[in-house]
């Protein structure tokens, strides 16, 4: 990879929707930071684009959706919680355990 990684990355999903974020933002998920570290020599580092085979669409949506959540609030205390429909519940949790994110609530960082 030469010169500086590009600002933003593109998140794809299993069939075949693209959400384009920016790279700190995107680098809250730990996976997403290990995959794009320019270090990594990953297909994902070289390309700036992470394809995900398990992931849906509507899911990863939800996942840009709270990455740019995270980053919006990651300063303040008493975040109010984000709006997840109930039938997205369980997709949502098995896709943030895949990604192992961390995000702030007050001091404390929990996924």
């Amino acid at each position: 990879m030469s010169g500086t990684p590009s600002e933003f990355v593109t998140l794809q999903s299993e069939d075949g929707f693209e959400f384009i974020v920016r790279r700190e933002a995107a680098c809250i998920s730990g996976t997403l930071k290990r995959m794009l570290d320019p270090n990594s020599n990953f297909q994902e580092a070289l390309s700036g684009k992470c394809k995900f085979e398990n992931i849906s669409g509507i899911i990863l949506e939800k996942v840009c959706e709270y990455l740019y959540y995270n980053e919006k609030h990651k300063q303040s205390k008493d975040v109010p919680d984000m709006e997840i429909p109930p039938q997205l519940c369980l997709e949502l949790l098995m896709a943030a355990d895949y990604l192992h994110g961390s995000y702030t609530t007050g001091n404390s960082k929990q996924w």
